[in-house]
């Protein structure tokens, strides 16, 4: 055999010996393949290139610094790590409020909710009032890239903190200290329609105001004590009136009953008088009857019957005194007898 065919021969040899098996070749193929998935695993996890927007949320994607108008709604978005991001925003009803005192017993536990100092303000005379307030409102979905693009994401204290300060400001200013409690309705449905005027004035309307709540005006100790002693001396001149009008209820009440008794008593008399003149009318009709009856006949059948009378008597005693009493159509005789037993009178 040549000497170039064994060296052929030999270096063949030497080379099956060092080359891997098939299955390592396999192997390695795939150990690649999951470095690579891997690889992109970690990536994923590390540049997080999506973002969930939850319910109540609008995302706002971001691409070089430039808003895309149409917000993302709830679900799963993805973007390009370092050339784009997603802003997540709430557009839940959120609270505002104004309060003199912190409220600690929660702490501030509920999101959406932001504690504010009570509004400082001046009244007409230059006093200062300090005014709590709630106010409830919430961004507009279909506006919030416009919104963010244009207010930042301090949106709140630029459209409605300093909306509400400037508002309270410019209403409480136009009243004196010790008139706000009793126009308090009035100058609360001021304050509301004002700031309703003045958010949806903004361009694209980027908030919809939900209420307005004027919960507590704090005055001066001076002017609480000078309400405090109007009120007094209102209420003192209230039941002062109060007791002028029953006292003259009470007088009213006895007129009328006097008037009444007084009413009473005349119609018992005209009843009385009535009754008098009914019966002497009565009366004088009656005479007038009999006046009319008495005819020249009855008169002499009267006569008659007296002397038949005067006869009886004298037959019965001859020695009686007789006594006429004249008058009338008929007199009366009087017939006086020694024994008065059988005294007899006889008279029509």
């Amino acid at each position: 055999m040549p000497a170039d065919l064994n060296d052929y021969f030999k270096n063949k040899l030497d080379e099956d010996r060092n080359e891997p098996p098939n299955f390592l070749k396999e192997f390695s193929k795939k150990a690649t393949i999951l470095y690579v998935i891997a690889a992109i695993v970690v990536l994923l996890i590390i540049a997080k290139p999506y973002a969930i927007i939850e319910s109540g949320e609008v995302g706002i994607k971001v691409t070089a610094g430039k808003f895309d108008p149409i917000p993302l709604g709830p679900g799963i978005h993805f973007f390009i790590p370092g050339i784009q991001k997603i802003i997540k925003v709430d557009t839940k009803v959120r609270i505002i409020n104004y309060k003199s005192e912190r409220d600690t017993t929660f702490g501030n536990i509920n999101e959406g909710i932001i504690e504010k100092p009570a509004i400082s303000v001046l009244d007409a005379r230059g006093l200062p009032v300090s005014i709590d307030l709630t106010v409830q409102y919430r961004l507009n979905p279909a506006n919030a890239p416009q919104t963010i693009a244009t207010w930042g994401l301090s949106w709140e204290e630029k459209l409605i903190n300093a909306v509400v300060r400037e508002v309270v400001r410019n209403v409480i200013g136009r009243y004196k200290a010790e008139e706000l409690p009793v126009k308090r309705n009035e100058i609360a449905a001021l304050i509301e329609q004002e700031i309703r005027k003045k958010i949806d004035s903004f361009k694209n309307k980027p908030v919809f105001l939900e209420s307005v709540q004027l919960r507590e005006i704090n005055l001066p100790p001076k002017i609480k004590e000078q309400i405090e002693r109007v009120q007094i001396a209102k209420q003192e001149a209230e039941r002062v009136k109060y007791e002028v009008e029953k006292a003259k209820q009470e007088a009213e009440k006895r007129a009328a009953l006097a008037r009444g008794e007084a009413e009473a008593k005349k119609i018992r008399a005209q009843g009385e008088a009535e009754r008098i003149m009914i019966e002497a009318n009565a009366s004088a009709q009656a005479n007038i009857l009999i006046g009319k009856s008495l005819t020249p006949q009855l008169l002499r059948l009267k006569q008659i019957e007296v002397q038949k009378g005067f006869n009886d008597a004298l037959r019965q005693n001859k020695d009686a005194k007789i006594f006429l009493t004249p008058g009338g159509a008929v007199p009366n005789i009087w017939i006086d007898t020694k024994d008065t037993k059988k005294a007899t009178a006889v008279g029509q």
